[in-house]
């Protein structure tokens, strides 16, 4: 099973995010853009684990003490940077809680024997991304750059995109499944904030 943990995000954000998602995907034709119920933001990866491993998860989970976190869903920008853009996201504003809670989150599971995080949390909504590494070939990768520079122009003279603030007030465990159409995710539990 392919699981991590992510905030949902609701349903008015969601719907704002689509329509601006269809206002720019002409931008970068050649990106491979999110379906709009598929956004969440990731608090931690898991990757592939055992069915068996996941009562031992649910309760590492159910252990997480936070309180609820306002969120305001603005900007946008590409990783791992414009220069190089791979990765079209939108920005979360949410003060120190979020991070600290994906940190007990990664805490929780890594009590488990599962690796902690490589990186510093950067809370986002991925909405698109470009090429997938090196079995790209060149002319494609070249594509996807040019068409996310040029996304990269058009919103520079736009205002900043603004959808919304929201409370997050449950997190939860998804697990994804990978087919040809892109991934669908499923949630296989909630915990209250």
């Amino acid at each position: 099973m392919r699981i991590f943990i992510a905030l949902d995000i609701d349903e008015a954000i969601r719907h704002r995010i689509a329509r601006f998602i269809d206002g720019v995907r002409g931008f970068a034709p050649d990106a491979r853009w999110v379906r709009p119920e598929s956004l969440h933001i990731t608090l931690k990866f898991i990757g592939e684990t055992a069915p068996e491993n996941m009562d031992q998860i649910k309760e590492a989970l159910k252990a997480v003490e936070a309180h609820a976190i306002e969120m305001n869903i603005r900007g946008s920008g590409f990783f791992p940077g414009a220069k190089s853009p791979r990765v079209f996201w939108l920005g979360i504003e949410a003060g120190p809680s979020l991070a600290a809670l994906a940190s007990t989150v990664d805490d929780r599971v890594a009590s488990l024997g599962i690796a902690k995080q490589d990186h510093p949390f950067s809370p986002h909504l991925t909405l698109a991304r470009g090429g997938g590494g090196s079995r790209s070939p060149r002319s494609k990768m070249d594509g996807f750059k040019r068409g996310f520079q040029r996304l990269e122009e058009k919103l520079a003279a736009l205002p900043v995109p603004e959808f919304g603030t929201m409370t997050a007030r449950e997190f939860f465990l998804y697990q994804s499944h990978l087919s040809r159409g892109g991934s669908r995710y499923e949630k296989l539990a909630g915990f209250t904030l």
